[in-house]
């Protein structure tokens, strides 16, 4: 095992700015309002199955297809980019309506662990040690469950503008990983 405190807190900081918890307030606002109170530890541990699962499948998935780890990085690399590019921007690419569903699987996936999160677990995993992203995945998801806590009080407390800041700076955050993972796999390949 190779614990290190850079790479589990750079994958710590990369997966915090996919996830996005702080950006999905509102969305989660929304919910509750209309199916009741969200589950937080059922929606935590769901979205940590699914991170986890894919962490260790995934490559085997992508070898089943006769794709490369550094491919789907690189293609993960351009994912990022553009959910960078929405929160800068402030438009929307991905048009998935997570909040049409009553239930709290739309909450776990995708809007925690959706597309992007799972995009970037094996972007990350071609530069990271696998303990150091799962500690990663865990301290994010102690914040998960945290924000669902306590999402009324958070939305008082940030307010539109400051909800609104965080996503950009996150989203800045997101464009310089996307273009440091696509720079660092683009030379791997044959």
């Amino acid at each position: 095992m190779q614990f290190d405190l850079r790479e589990i807190g750079s994958a710590t900081m990369i997966l915090f700015a996919v996830i996005d918890i702080l950006g999905a307030i509102p969305v989660l606002i929304d919910l509750e309002n209309r199916i009741g109170d969200i589950k937080e530890m059922k929606v935590t541990l769901v979205s940590g199955a699914i991170m986890l699962v894919f962490l260790f499948l995934g490559q085997s998935i992508l070898s089943l297809i006769g794709l490369d780890i550094r491919s789907f990085a690189l293609a993960g690399a351009i994912v990022i980019f553009f959910l960078g590019l929405e929160m800068v921007l402030g438009f929307k690419i991905n048009k998935d309506d997570s909040s049409t569903a009553a239930s709290i699987v739309p909450v776990a996936f995708p809007l925690i662990a959706g597309t992007g999160t799972l995009t970037t677990l094996l972007s990350i995993r071609a530069e990271y040690h696998i303990e150091n992203i799962i500690s990663g995945i865990l301290i994010n998801l102690v914040f998960v469950y945290l924000v669902i806590r306590n999402i009324k009080h958070l939305s008082k407390l940030l307010g539109p503008g400051g909800i609104e800041i965080l996503r950009k700076v996150f989203g800045i955050t997101l464009l310089a990983i996307s273009i440091k993972l696509f720079t660092a796999n683009l030379g791997t390949l044959h």
